[in-house]
């Protein structure tokens, strides 16, 4: 199994036309990902490597079934194309746009929750099913199937940290990013809990980042409710105090929000956590006692 998307799952593409949605579309498609269809206002009627596109999501939803979405749109469209999928009936939205204003995402995940939609992102690299079906921009080709779920704030961080758990023999169930912005849709004790219900999935990478507590409440999750392993690792341990480094999200204030803090939730709660990538691997053979 897997968590979220598979091979049945259905996508849409908003913002198909442009450089990035048709790129994309492309590539999601030739890994085995049903694209059913592209939403462009003014377009319909159009295709885009053989893809059909509608001008709404209304449009495609009805004329191909689509239940999930993927949204490359400007950042100022962002909220417009979130919830309009929700508007539509789409069940699941991966949001890689990324410079969304917050009080936008704000106003988008308040929607998308009373029409019990799920949200990925946005800023997010996307979502993979090894095997199965990816929505995102995640090089496909380092990914293997497997039983190792994998949870992220970083985006291209994760490529290289599931490159070292291919190369270790370490499949993956699914893997996917959060974005790393302020506020974003699902996150870490949602998709601890999915994790924990999939049988294919025996362990969990959870990689953090400094700034806020959503590491440290993850840790105390962990402890309480989630019974299956759980490695983790945090970016950004020389992160100076106040200096934001990168993500929106990752900035330390008032002493609050720094990598030893999580670090050291993260050991209370026997999470080990990896001092650096290739370390992450040997982590996992230790709790899993191979």
């Amino acid at each position: 199994m897997s968590i979220l998307i598979d091979e049945k799952s259905k996508v849409i593409v908003q913002g198909i036309t442009g450089r990035d949605g048709a790129f994309h579309a492309k590539q999601m498609a030739e890994y085995g990902t049903l694209v059913v269809g592209g939403v462009t206002p003014g377009k319909g009627g159009d295709s885009v490597d053989g893809i059909p596109v509608f001008d709404s999501a209304h449009r495609a939803l009805s004329e191909t079934g689509a239940d999930t979405s993927i949204i490359f749109v400007p950042a100022k469209f962002a909220k417009d194309a979130m919830c309009e999928a929700a508007d539509a009936g789409i069940k699941l939205v991966i949001a890689i746009s990324e410079g969304v204003p917050t009080l936008d995402v704000i106003e988008a995940v308040k929607f998308l929750d009373e029409k019990n939609v799920q949200l990925i992102g946005p800023n997010s690299p996307g979502i993979i099913s090894p095997g199965k079906a990816k929505v995102g921009i995640l090089p496909g080709n380092i990914f293997k199937q497997g039983p190792i779920g994998l949870i992220s704030r970083s985006g291209t961080l994760t490529y290289e940290i599931v490159d070292r758990l291919t190369e270790g023999g370490f499949g993956q169930s699914t893997c996917l990013g959060i974005g790393g912005d302020p506020v974003v849709g699902l996150h870490y004790l949602e998709l601890l809990d999915m994790f924990e219900a999939d049988p294919e999935t025996e362990a969990v990478v959870l990689v953090g980042e400094i700034g806020g507590d959503a590491e440290e409440k993850a840790a105390d999750y962990i402890a309480k409710k989630i019974s299956k392993p759980v490695v983790s690792f945090i970016v950004g341990r020389t992160a100076p105090p106040g200096k934001r480094m990168g993500h929106a999200g990752a900035i330390i204030s008032s002493g609050s929000g720094t990598a030893e803090e999580k670090i050291a939730a993260f050991e209370a709660a026997g999470v080990p956590v990896a001092a650096e990538p290739a370390e992450i691997p040997v982590l996992l053979k230790q709790k899993l006692g191979m």
